[in-house]
């Protein structure tokens, strides 16, 4: 495995990120499950903090959720809402991200009886306490789970609408197999014509189809994941004359058996055939790493250069939800990261 220079570690360590694909809940670490399993008296199905985290040893994408909505279940509170997120910003940012366009899952827990003002009242106030901390600016992006049916997705998108200025879009996310992006036409229609931004997962353990579908029936404008984009010659030259994002998750991909080895990764060849990519962390407290570890072990195993480094950058400046201004700060902020980086 090609090893990292140290000028290379440390320009990845200190450059400014975007993270445009991160799911609250999976920043959920075992002690904060516990913890807030204390306060809130709720029960686990695990003996301790080790035994939940032998758990982790996924097989695929199922076998994953299945322990992340056990895990989910703790949050009952706006306070918990609150926390979780903070801390998943405070992680952020000390890896350098200045900005998170993050997803939730509210059906998640209006499914246990959190209310929906809850949930979306407790993240937007603990973005806003790290916005005001930290410096780090984030929005929120909320996503319908596909394994339910279309008529919860619509009705969780209009029991959210009464806080719609708290979220910029909506995304899809959950069991991709078996579910295609297509069962969800509606819904996409009815946040597109409320003016939301729209992502969907796709490409991840399903075909290219569902990257195909999640651009030409949702009107996704990102794709999460995409990694099998790269089996379609004629999608992979569509999604690169079009510059769609794909925001991709190597350790995620890793740890769900998507890829055998960080070795097998394709970001080297998505990059190659001109796709924008991104590097993102999915469910960091699942998956073994946040961003900035993504970044490292990518390039590690891919011996991927500082080159690679600012394209995948700059793409994900260019994938971010903010107007002009602020697309332009961002790439003056990152230009000068560039010119002023001193390795010594």
């Amino acid at each position: 495995m090609p090893t990292l220079s140290p000028s290379l570690a440390a320009f990845l360590a200190e450059m400014p990120k975007i993270e445009l694909h991160v799911h609250v809940e999976g920043t959920l670490e075992p002690e904060t499950i516990f913890a807030l399993a204390k306060r809130n008296g709720v029960a686990l199905p695990y003996a301790d903090v080790e035994a939940l985290r032998a758990a982790y040893a996924f097989t695929d994408l199922q076998s994953f959720l299945d322990v992340y909505y056990a895990g989910a279940g703790v949050l009952l509170t706006a306070d918990d809402f609150h926390d979780m997120v903070f801390a998943y910003l405070e992680r952020a940012h000390a890896d350098r991200v200045v900005r998170a366009e993050i997803f939730f899952d509210p059906q998640t827990h209006t499914a246990r009886g959190v209310a929906m003002a809850t949930v979306i009242g407790g993240l937007t106030a603990g973005c806003a306490a790290a916005r005001a901390a930290l410096g780090i600016e984030s929005v929120l992006i909320l996503c319908f789970l596909r394994h339910l049916d279309e008529d919860d997705a619509l009705a969780t998108l209009e029991a959210a609408l009464p806080h719609r200025e708290k979220f910029v879009g909506v995304g899809l996310d959950s069991s991709e197999v078996g579910h295609p992006p297509e069962k969800f036409a509606r819904v996409f229609a009815r946040a597109q014509a409320l003016g939301l931004r729209l992502v969907a997962h796709a490409g991840e353990e399903g075909p290219p189809a569902y990257v195909t579908s999640a651009l030409d029936v949702l009107g996704a404008e990102r794709i999460d994941h995409g990694v099998r984009s790269l089996e379609d010659p004629v999608l992979t030259a569509r999604l690169a004359a079009g510059r769609v994002a794909l925001t991709v998750c190597p350790l995620s991909n890793l740890k769900l058996r998507v890829v055998d080895t960080l070795a097998d990764h394709p970001l080297g060849r998505m990059l190659d055939a001109g796709l924008a990519a991104t590097i993102n962390s999915d469910d960091p407290a699942y998956f073994g790493g946040y961003v900035g570890q993504n970044w490292l072990e990518t390039f590690e195993a891919l011996g991927l250069d500082r080159d690679a480094a600012i394209r995948l950058s700059k793409n994900a400046i260019d994938a971010a939800f903010v107007d002009a201004a602020g697309r332009a700060a961002l790439h003056a902020q990152y230009d000068a990261f560039v010119a002023g980086f001193d390795p010594v």
